[in-house]
């Protein structure tokens, strides 16, 4: 890209030789010119941010042994924006009960979040894999804590871990995780089936099989035996103050 400061020297070298469209061409590009580089700085940070989740999806992944397309999947269901016709994921998103938020930077979703929550807000989703605060608030340190895209996945990974332990298919494990009702969980499902179908392929990820024999207590009541409620949000762990101790701490490695 041209400097502007060399269009406009252009301009002026060629004052009184240039026609008066070529004249105005020059001072066009010269008030542009600035305005392109803005634009283009603007498009490069929205780009590194778009593909947090993904490289949060991708850590949480070999940690958990979740298959990294599962993760990428459900972000984009979960928080997903068309952009050049591909669906990319968005970190600083919150679903306040039950209407979607977009945020250019991670403080000000937060300070949404925060308002919303001073104002008596209770249930609402935040970050890539948009965990619900009133159920899984304690499990962080913080609002902007639920907001780190890291975190935010691997409390996600672990949940599918279980999810897929019960289910026996990451499809209906991921319905599982959206929703115990099965209408709305089957729905979930096609959507993450089709948007599955459209991703770059990865790796593939550790096996779950490579994970420690050790099984971890099963806080989920919509995870037990039993349990046939139909509500949304089967991410809703019993005791809401044992469910960091039970997941483990967030930035620890699963062996």
């Amino acid at each position: 890209m041209r400097d502007h400061r060399m269009i406009h020297a252009t301009c002026r070298r060629r004052r009184d030789t240039r026609s008066i469209p070529e004249r105005l061409r020059c001072v066009a590009g010269f008030i542009l010119a600035p305005l392109a580089i803005c634009i283009a700085g603007d498009v490069a940070a929205a780009d590194r941010q778009s593909i947090a989740c993904d490289a949060a999806a991708r850590a949480a992944a070999e940690r958990t042994g979740v298959p990294t397309w599962v993760l990428r999947t459900i972000t984009r269901v979960e928080t997903g924006r068309a952009h050049d016709g591909v669906v990319q994921p968005w970190p600083w998103t919150v679903n306040m009960e039950g209407k979607g938020h977009w945020f250019k930077t991670r403080a000000a979703a937060l300070r949404f979040a925060q308002a919303e929550l001073a104002r008596g807000a209770r249930s609402f989703d935040v970050g890539c894999f948009q965990i619900n605060h009133r159920w899984h608030g304690e499990a962080f340190a913080s609002i902007d804590d639920m907001f780190d895209p890291l975190r935010n996945a691997l409390y996600a990974a672990r949940f599918l871990v279980r999810l897929h332990d019960e289910t026996g298919d990451w499809s209906r494990a991921a319905g599982a995780y959206h929703s115990r009702t099965e209408v709305h969980a089957r729905r979930y499902s096609a959507k993450f089936d089709a948007i599955s179908a459209s991703l770059p392929s990865d790796p593939a990820p550790r096996s779950l099989a490579a994970r420690s024999e050790g099984r971890e207590e099963n806080a989920y009541p919509l995870l037990q035996a039993g349990v046939t409620t139909g509500r949304l949000g089967s991410l809703t762990p019993a005791g809401l103050a044992r469910a960091a101790a039970i997941l483990g701490p967030l930035g620890d490695s699963r062996g």
